[in-house]
Formats: C-alpha cells, sequence, structure tokens
C-alpha cells in the first residue's frame, strides 16, 4: 500500500486527531469507501494514497448508493462529533462547534452558519447589511421552520468535489468535517461546487433512500455552511452568494 503523509507544523490542538477520528467514523458505516487511516500525530496524519482514475457514471452511480448508506449509519445527535472525540472539529483549516444538539434548526444556525458570519464581516467579505439577512435566515432555521422527522445523519460535512476522489475501486472520500447533521447537507455541498455526474449521484441516491419532497427547494438551505465559510475566507463573491441563499431561505417560510 502506497502512503500519503499530510503534515502541518502550526496544526491546532486535535487538528489531525479530528479528521482521524471522521475518517474512522464514517468508514464504520460501511458504505461509501473512505481513505484509511494508518497513523495521527499531533502535527501529521498518515493515510493510504489514493491512486486516481477518470471518473465514470458508473462509479456515480454506486457512490450515491453508498452515501446513503453512509448517511443511514447515524449519529447520536444534530452537531454530534465522532464517537470518542470532544471539542471542535475542523473543515479545512477553519475549527467549528460540535455540540450535540437536540434539533437540527438549533444546531444548523448555531454552529453552522454563525460562527463564520462575524468573521466575513471583518474581512470585508459580507456587508452589515447582508449580515443582517443572514441573521435573519438563521433565526427562522433556529426556531425550526425546516426541523422534519429526518432523524441525525453521518455526514462527511466537507463533501466538495475535491474530496470526492475517483480510483479504479471507485470513488473514495477524504479530508472530513465529519458530524451528525441533516442528509441533505451533504448532497447540496456537493451541488455547489459541482461534480462528476452530480446526476448519477443523486438518482442512485434517491433510489436507495428516497429524498424528502421539495428537497431541490432547499438546496440553498443546506449551501448556506459552505457559502458561510468561504465568505468568512475567499472574497467578497462568497458573501454575496451567501446573502442570496439566505434570500431564498427565508422565501421558502
Amino acid at each position: 500500500m502506497e502512503l500519503l503523509v499530510k503534515t502541518r507544523a502550526d496544526a491546532p490542538a486535535g487538528f489531525f486527531a479530528a479528521e482521524a477520528a471522521g475518517l474512522r467514523w464514517l468508514a464504520d458505516a460501511g458504505g461509501a469507501r473512505i481513505a484509511r487511516v494508518i497513523d495521527v500525530g499531533d502535527d501529521r496524519i498518515t493515510l493510504e494514497r489514493i491512486s486516481e482514475a477518470e471518473p465514470t457514471a458508473a462509479a456515480a452511480a454506486a457512490f450515491g448508493t453508498a452515501l446513503a448508506a453512509t448517511h443511514d449509519a447515524g449519529a447520536e445527535a444534530f452537531g454530534s462529533p465522532p464517537p470518542g472525540w470532544t471539542g471542535d472539529i475542523f473543515i479545512g483549516r477553519r475549527s467549528q462547534p460540535a455540540a450535540p444538539t437536540a434539533t437540527w434548526g438549533a444546531f444548523y444556525a448555531a454552529q453552522r452558519i454563525e460562527p463564520f458570519v462575524p468573521i466575513a464581516v471583518a474581512a470585508g467579505n459580507l456587508s452589515a447589511s447582508g449580515a443582517e439577512v443572514v441573521a435573519r435566515a438563521c433565526a427562522v432555521i433556529a426556531e425550526g421552520a425546516f426541523d422534519d422527522d429526518e432523524p441525525p445523519a453521518r455526514l462527511h460535512g466537507d463533501l466538495w468535489a475535491g474530496n470526492v476522489l475517483s480510483s479504479g475501486a471507485g470513488v473514495v472520500l477524504i479530508d472530513p468535517a465529519a458530524h451528525g447533521g441533516h442528509r441533505e447537507t451533504d448532497l447540496a455541498m456537493l451541488a455547489l461546487f459541482g461534480c462528476p455526474f452530480l446526476d448519477r449521484i443523486l438518482d442512485a441516491y434517491d433510489r436507495a433512500h428516497p429524498l424528502g419532497e421539495g428537497w431541490r427547494g432547499r438546496v440553498p438551505l443546506h449551501q448556506l455552511h459552505p457559502l458561510a465559510v468561504h465568505a468568512a475566507g475567499h472574497g467578497p463573491s462568497y458573501g454575496r452568494a451567501l446573502v442570496d441563499a439566505a434570500e431564498q431561505t427565508l422565501a421558502l417560510v
């Protein structure tokens, strides 16, 4: 087996340990294939190296079915981190809370959107008026406007195309921000940044575990998290996209 060693000399406490815990928890679900953790330390993690190949429609469909199984493996609560891990988890280089919460809306607003808003404002990527729109959307979400009977799903949490690798053995996932959440959030992130054969993934997923009525209309709601993260550090275009998604979310109520 070829190995990949990722290092970061300035890694905050738990940075790589949280990644390892997330990868192992996702792998335990027995659904989507996950990069294997070989070793982990304070400033590094050693993983199996994935030999990449061209994406195929068949592999995408198989991944959609497998992702549904990963989600269905569940989590202790909305916001819960991988078992055995306490404290924050990380999305990219940014930390975010991972505190078990009784309802999805309360978790999503407080732990996935609101922490990044003041950072985006301070960076000049989100206007004060835009932040007010996002705050209104968060209030509606926290009050339970979009809570449903979905149980906490076992999410990858950072499911953009760069973390969805195509290999000769099919799709392999890397670099999670794993936690308990709503399964539509992973799918919305796939759609936000694009993914090869996305329609095949979604069709196979929906066959394996049908999505709730109106799920396509809720995509902007579930994209608020990744847009807030990107607005915090990747320019004002993401701030504008965040406000647009917040306005679309408010229009759903």
